[in-house]
């Protein structure tokens, strides 16, 4: 299992100091994966129900909050060995061109660690200001610009003629250093992301807590893996090419208040309970957990991903 953390794009520790003592601090202890959540413009007005959770209510975010793939070049440029991940580069946010052009440098400037985690995304409101493709539309450009990515990173005289881009006698320079090209991670539970996954992904990477799509449990996880299987034979590819990863938090939970639909949350509760989920989950066919810390500080942050590694990890 190759674990990852995630870092905080905003809020009290978004300064320089703090994600650049995370991103070595975490590269230290062992984990393989660092990743950044996606935001540009977060309306006031939230237009759209958040899908994980019950009521549909957003948690929100506040104050600062980084551009995703900027971060991640800062946090190429601390670190040495990490894998960067946006966790999820929301597709249609960014002309996918520049958002190619960008994710190739950051991967030619890594020396080659860059994973594209991506999905159509959920807030129509933050589709507007940014002026990108209808947001009733997503799941079709979503689908369309990871054909974009492809073709401009793989092709030395790309073309391209789309509903959403038209593109030919360009050249597009430097290629990803990761050849084909970076690992595309989809995001997303619905049976359209899942396809997508199947179709164009190198991995599917849901979030287990939809309400709508729960995948809190090894057999819900079996099950939607059974799933993407037949989607992946349906579009002709072999589904045992196609990675998994899963995206959580670890909280501490040793009286299992913290549930979804009824079942205690997984990777929550004791030391001896997360091991087991993991290994539940790792049997059923999980390759990468990348997972949330949440901690009011810097330091309890830290505290919290060095437990992880000393207590949990050991048992699994």
């Amino acid at each position: 299992m190759e674990y990852g953390f995630k870092v905080p794009p905003s809020g009290s520790m978004s300064t320089p100091e703090a994600l650049a003592t995370l991103a070595r601090r975490g590269e230290e202890m062992g984990f393989g994966l660092i990743a950044v959540s996606d935001h540009v413009a977060i309306p006031r007005a939230v237009d759209s129900p958040f899908p994980y959770t019950e009521s549909g209510e957003f948690p929100g975010v506040s104050g600062v909050f980084l551009e995703q793939l900027t971060l991640l070049s800062f946090l190429a440029g601390q670190t040495s060995k990490i894998r960067l991940l946006p966790s999820i580069m929301i597709l249609p946010h960014r002309g996918p061109v520049l958002a190619a052009k960008v994710l190739a440098s950051i991967d030619v400037l890594s020396q080659g660690r860059l994973i594209v985690g991506c999905a159509a995304g959920w807030l129509k409101a933050e589709f507007e200001a940014l002026g990108a493709p209808p947001y009733n539309e997503r799941g079709a450009v979503a689908s369309e610009y990871i054909h974009v990515f492809k073709e401009l990173w793989t092709n030395d005289s790309p073309t391209f003629a789309g509903k959403y881009v038209r593109f030919s006698d360009v050249s597009f320079e430097p290629k990803p250093a990761q050849k084909p090209h970076p690992p595309i991670w989809v995001g997303g539970e619905t049976p359209p992301a899942m396809r997508r996954a199947a179709e164009l992904g190198d991995c599917w990477y849901p979030i287990g807590t939809n309400p709508k799509i729960p995948i809190n449990t090894p057999g819900q996880f079996s099950n939607s893996l059974a799933r993407l299987r037949g989607y992946a034979e349906d579009a002709g590819r072999d589904p045992s090419e196609i990675d998994v990863a899963y995206s959580s938090n670890w909280i501490d939970d040793p009286d299992g208040k913290m549930r979804v639909a009824g079942d205690r949350l997984a990777f929550a509760g004791t030391v001896e309970q997360v091991a087991g989920d993991i290994r539940d989950f790792e049997q059923a066919g999980l390759r990468h957990l990348v997972l949330g810390f949440p901690a009011p500080t810097l330091d309890e942050t830290l505290d919290r991903m060095e437990r992880f590694i000393a207590d949990v990890v050991p048992l699994v």
